[in-house]
C-alpha cells in the first residue's frame, strides 16, 4: 500500500491523459450499470476530488440515492489503467454546478472543454438538465501497461 501523496498525482496524470472513463453505479436491486463519462480531478496535495459534468437522469439519481458509490475505470490501448473507487454524490445546488461548469470550461486540455457543446446543457450550469457528480475516492490504483507487459514500472495502490 502506498501513501496518497504518491498515488494521487500519478492517478491524475494517467486519468487526465486518458480522459474518458467507464463509470459504474449500482441500482437498488444490486445490479451494476456502466456508462462512459468524462471526469476531471483536483489534487490539492492533501485531498483528491473528482467531478463529472452530467445530466441528472432518473437512472443516475436512483442509483446514487440507493448506493452513493461509483467505480471510475480508465483504460487505453497501451494497457495503462487506473481506477478510483469513490463515494459519489449528485450535486444540484447552483454554486456547485457553476463551479463545475467553470472547472471544465477552464480546465487543461484534453480534459477541459466548453460544456455548451452538449445540446441539452445550452441553458447553462443552472439549467435543470445540468448536474455535477462529486467523487471522493476511498481507493485508488494506478497500473501502468508496462508492468502488465513485463517492461518494468510500478503498480501504485492507496486505500483509506
Amino acid at each position: 500500500m502506498h501513501d496518497l501523496s504518491q498515488v494521487a498525482p500519478a492517478f491524475v496524470e494517467m486519468a487526465h491523459g486518458i480522459v474518458w472513463a467507464t463509470v459504474a453505479t449500482v441500482d437498488a436491486g444490486g445490479r451494476p450499470r456502466s456508462r462512459i463519462l468524462h471526469p476531471i480531478w483536483q489534487w490539492d496535495g492533501r485531498r483528491l476530488v473528482g467531478w463529472i459534468a452530467t445530466s441528472p437522469s432518473p437512472v443516475k439519481r436512483a442509483h446514487l440515492a440507493a448506493h452513493p458509490y461509483a467505480s471510475v475505470n480508465y483504460w487505453q490501448p497501451s494497457h495503462d489503467t487506473c481506477v478510483a473507487e469513490c463515494r459519489a454524490t449528485l450535486q444540484m445546488d447552483d454554486e456547485t454546478r457553476i463551479d463545475v461548469w467553470n472547472l471544465f470550461a477552464g480546465g487543461p486540455e484534453p480534459v477541459g472543454y466548453d460544456p455548451n457543446i452538449v445540446p441539452s446543457w445550452r441553458g447553462g450550469p443552472t439549467s435543470e438538465n445540468f448536474a455535477a457528480i462529486r467523487l471522493e475516492p476511498w481507493r485508488l490504483r494506478v497500473f501502468p501497461g508496462s508492468v502488465l507487459l513485463g517492461q518494468g514500472g510500478q503498480v501504485l495502490t492507496w486505500r483509506e
